[in-house]
């Protein structure tokens, strides 16, 4: 199930009778009376800023990454900060001004929370789920969902693993470290998984792991893909293989994975499998 600040979202929008993609943050917030402008394009460091004047409140996002799903997406997270119960007494604890650091990279609980909110607002599960059964798995479906919600690649792919049905996952990484990975639900129903953390390394004879040892492939958003192995990735005993999409993602210097199922076998075969190596076991002690 989908987070309670992802519901939220979904739940409003439903109230606010939005039915089609894409969903428009800004929007939302000039109906909410909320002032929403850019900031500098030379002010890095923060994704958005919530700013309460009394009772007024305005919205600044950030453009020193010059991609408007980013955009979208930081904006929307503000409107987490706004809506979410609880986030306005907490966010203006020490001050008038919030900044934020959107994009699922802060260990905090409230721009988690709006992270999530973010991505149910612009990628709604009533709307982003039957294109998703429609279009079927990997990058390309990815890329379809980013054109339909307005969104990042990175924030599309992340929701794609929260969401889809079949087997996959999704890992961004710098140079031969992981940053962050996501896993869909049927996928982490497959026993003995290694899940991949923070810092870890990528794994070694992973394409991602040879693309990234090039950085202009990253510099210059290049693609390449692959059939690879389940062991591979995540050091299952598991045969089967995936499916391995990588892009790079340009002046971000992160490289996108997708890893989708190529030939895995269904969990009522494994489950089946191991029943009759039990059984055998139990005859022969």
């Amino acid at each position: 199930m989908d987070p309670f600040a992802t519901r939220e979202a979904e739940r409003l929008l439903k109230e606010w009778g939005v039915t089609s993609l894409p969903v428009n943050p800004v929007a939302i917030a000039v109906q909410h009376d909320i002032v929403c402008q850019a900031m500098p394009s030379q002010n890095g460091g923060v994704s958005g800023m919530l700013i309460k004047n009394k009772r007024a409140f305005g919205i600044l996002y950030a453009t020193h990454i010059e991609n408007e799903g980013f955009q979208r997406f930081s904006v929307a997270h503000e409107l987490g900060h706004y809506f979410l119960p609880g986030h306005p007494e907490a966010v203006f604890a020490g001050g008038v001004i919030h900044e934020s650091r959107a994009g699922f990279v802060s260990d905090d609980t409230y721009e988690s929370e709006a992270d999530h909110f973010a991505s149910g607002l612009l990628m709604p599960n009533f709307l982003f789920d039957p294109v998703l059964d429609r279009a079927g798995e990997g990058m390309e479906v990815v890329k379809t969902l980013k054109q339909l919600c307005g969104t990042s690649l990175v924030a599309t792919a992340i929701r794609y693993a929260q969401r889809t049905p079949a087997p996959a996952a999704i890992v961004v990484s710098i140079g031969d470290k992981v940053d962050y990975c996501f896993m869909s639900d049927d996928l982490k129903e497959y026993p003995g998984l290694a899940w991949l953390k923070k810092g870890m390394g990528v794994p070694r004879g992973t394409k991602t792991h040879t693309f990234n040892r090039d950085v202009d492939n990253v510099r210059l958003a290049r693609e390449d893909a692959d059939s690879i192995s389940l062991a591979t990735w995540f050091g299952s005993r598991i045969k089967g293989e995936l499916y391995e999409e990588v892009i790079g993602l340009g002046r971000y210097g992160k490289t996108l994975t997708v890893l989708s199922a190529s030939d895995l076998p269904d969990l009522e075969e494994i489950e089946e499998d191991e029943e009759l190596e039990d059984s055998w076991a139990i005859r022969f002690r």
